[in-house]
């Protein structure tokens, strides 16, 4: 083997690592930016950049977070808001994956429904909300159902698509294998529609914080929302931005709970 051919791997390795190193470092900055926007904020309220009555300091937000985290109050706020938004998130997308699925199976189901749920998708999911307190009530039911609403739709038609955009070719083996329906459906349609599932499912979620703390503002006793609304009708600038950043911070653990589970279904995807 010659002297330049030893050398080849060495040389490749020694390619790769700026590369790698350069990624590293991105990635660092990436995790460490939230933390510099909070330095400037914080540098931008002391020096009175900022108008203080409308931007606390953060160091202000942090002790509000703690006085209302030691009163019970904050605790109490994000587990009727998560309760409402897990009762609503399965009302929403177990009929979405379903109905979604068989539609992208069955074409006569498909023609059937998909021009009403076109129709109906574009609808504003906050507009129904005040024939939903008609019918429900005020209670958690109703802001139940507008997050189920909202979840419905996007987890409806990435399930749909999903299954529509399967390999014809896996759906011809199964057939030639006298796959039955329900066969076809768990070993085919569904394990190949799963991406898709997955993708509605996020999306879904975030719609559903949006709509639950939307929801919350009016016809609330309790959850973020509430807190938000009633901080604003008492100029409480602090407490209004600990519900800001908990609401972010709920979004963002939820967001990533369902891409845990999707690596542990679909570990292929990475």
């Amino acid at each position: 083997m010659s002297r330049e051919s030893s050398l080849m791997p060495e040389a490749s390795l020694r390619t790769d690592l700026p590369a790698t190193f350069a990624q590293q470092r991105t990635g660092m900055w990436g995790k460490l930016s939230p933390l510099l926007w909070v330095v400037l904020w914080e540098m931008g309220s002391r020096m009175g950049i900022l108008d203080q009555r409308f931007f606390s300091a953060p160091s202000k937000v942090a002790l509000s977070f703690i006085q209302l985290t030691l009163s019970g109050e904050l605790v109490a706020n994000v587990v009727a808001t998560l309760w409402r938004v897990a009762l609503g998130f399965a009302l929403g997308a177990v009929p979405g994956v379903v109905l979604g699925m068989g539609m992208g199976l069955f074409r006569i189901l498909r023609e059937l429904l998909e021009p009403t749920m076109s129709l109906a998708f574009p609808l504003p999911k906050l507009a129904l909300f005040p024939l939903i307190l008609l019918i429900f009530g005020i209670g958690d039911t109703s802001k139940a159902i507008i997050v189920a609403v909202g979840v419905f739709f996007l987890v409806l038609f990435n399930s749909m698509t999903g299954v529509l955009t399967i390999d014809e070719n896996y759906l011809n083996v199964a057939r030639s294998f006298k796959a039955t329906k329900l066969d076809m459906f768990w070993t085919v349609a569904f394990p190949g529609a799963l991406p898709m599932i997955f993708t509605g499912l996020r999306l879904g979620m975030g719609t559903a914080m949006l709509l639950i703390v939307s929801a919350e503002f009016v016809g609330a006793r309790t959850g973020i929302g509430y807190m938000i609304w009633e901080s604003w009708d008492m100029f409480d600038i602090e407490r209004m931005f600990v519900g800001l950043i908990v609401t972010a911070g709920i979004g963002y653990a939820l967001n990533a709970s369902i891409r845990l589970v999707e690596r542990m279904v679909m570990p292929w995807r990475g």
